[in-house]
Parts: structure tokens; sequence; C-alpha cells
């Protein structure tokens, strides 16, 4: 009878005892500082969370980077919605969102794509580049999925999802997850056609 069990035990383990896997843990991506921001963006959704120059912009989550932009291109001459974030990084999370921090005044330098970050890590700071040249300081925060098949989808990347009661639920430490994301991917496709604006 005892063989019979240890046995069993033995095959549980062998065949697929899979163990429990922790939810992703979220932070608020401006860090030391304080901060204010709307429920609603212009044009699309997303959230400008504004804050003194120079706070630190981190990431909200454990991800790896998938794109970075150290050159602000912007030129209100042309106005075009590609350049508009000016300097920005953008992770994607190990819950499978995209997460986009644009308008920054710096990002670290060892902030490359593929580089794996942790929830908290500094990946910048706070500016106004991009079409925010002549505003306050604030982070533009952006939440979408990830564009594999297309690279450089700045409407996708600039944000899909309101991120407010995301942002509220993280500045109170509480975990809230991403469902949004994945009906909005649905109802729409990975690439969406390019906004009007």
């Amino acid at each position: 009878m005892l063989r019979r069990i240890a046995v069993s035990v033995i095959a549980l383990l062998i065949v697929g005892f899979t163990p429990a896997v922790a939810a992703p843990v979220y932070v608020f991506p401006v860090a030391g500082c304080k901060v204010n921001y709307a429920r609603a963006h212009h044009d699309y959704p997303a959230t400008d969370i504004l804050a003194k120059q120079g706070c630190r912009f981190v990431s909200p989550i454990d991800g790896v980077v998938d794109e970075v932009n150290r050159t602000d291109n912007w030129s209100g001459k042309t106005n075009l919605g590609i350049d508009r974030g000016g300097l920005y990084v953008s992770v994607i999370g190990t819950d499978g969102v995209r997460y986009y921090g644009s308008h920054l005044r710096t990002i670290v330098k060892s902030i490359e794509p593929g580089v794996a970050v942790k929830a908290g890590q500094l990946l910048g700071t706070v500016g106004s580049t991009g079409s925010a040249r002549g505003t306050s300081p604030h982070l533009h925060f952006g939440i979408s999925w990830p564009t594999p098949s297309q690279p450089n989808v700045w409407w996708v990347r600039r944000g899909v999802v309101l991120p407010w009661k995301y942002l509220d639920a993280w500045n109170a430490e509480k975990i809230y997850l991403l469902q949004k994301q994945c009906c909005a991917l649905a109802k729409v496709g990975e690439i969406p056609p390019l906004p009007k604006k």
C-alpha cells in the first residue's frame, strides 16, 4: 500500500505537477514625485501624468524593453504622429501588455530593446520632448498590445486602453489585471486603421 502511494506521488511529480504562478507585480510608472493625471485624454485612450521635470519614469511591471527612441524628431511644422512622442520607451510586460512612456527628458543608457527590466526599475526621466515642447513636463502613458508583425505602429503604441483606473489601482498598490486589453485587441485586430489625427 505504501509502495503504491509512493509510486503515485512520484508519477504525479514526473507527469505534470505544475507549480502555481504568481500574479504580476505592478507599480505606478512615476516614482518619488507628486503627480496628477486625468481620466481622459484628447483624441485617443492614454493618460498624461503631470510631474516635475526629471521625476523618475520606472517600469510598471517586470518585462522586456520593446522600443526605445533617443532622438526627438518632432517638428511643429509637420506634426507627424510618429514623432509626437519625442523620447520614449516601451516595455512588454510579463502579462503580455505593452506599456509606453513618452515625452521623456532622458533615457537610461543601458535601456535598449531586448533588455529585461523589473517592476520599479528606472527607465528614464519625465520631460517635455516631442509635441509636449512648451507644455508642463509630463509622462504620456499608453497601454496597448504588442505589434510584432509590423514594427513602429505608433498609433497602437501611444495607447488603445484608457489607463487611469489601472494607475489609480497601482497608485494604491492594488493589482488590476488588464482584461480590457484583450477585448480591444479582438475588436479591432492587431493593426487597427491609421487614426484621422
